[in-house]
């Protein structure tokens, strides 16, 4: 049976919305902890799914 933390504190990330648990290294700054990744962070994962949703709407747009 694998070990499981259930109450750990989560929250969303600011970035992509996902949950994320606490870490120990977030330890002295949780509250202040934005962001559940670097790629979150640096706003990588903002463009790619703006990326994204951009090709789905121009497929849209080929298909009409």
């Amino acid at each position: 049976m694998p070990h499981r933390k259930p109450n750990l504190p989560e929250k969303p990330c600011a970035a992509c919305g996902r949950p994320f648990a606490w870490r120990k290294k977030w330890a002295r700054d949780w509250e202040h902890v934005r962001y559940c990744s670097d790629a979150c962070r640096t706003g990588r994962h903002a463009r790619a799914v703006a990326e994204i949703s951009m090709a789905r709407v121009d497929r849209r747009v080929r298909r009409v």
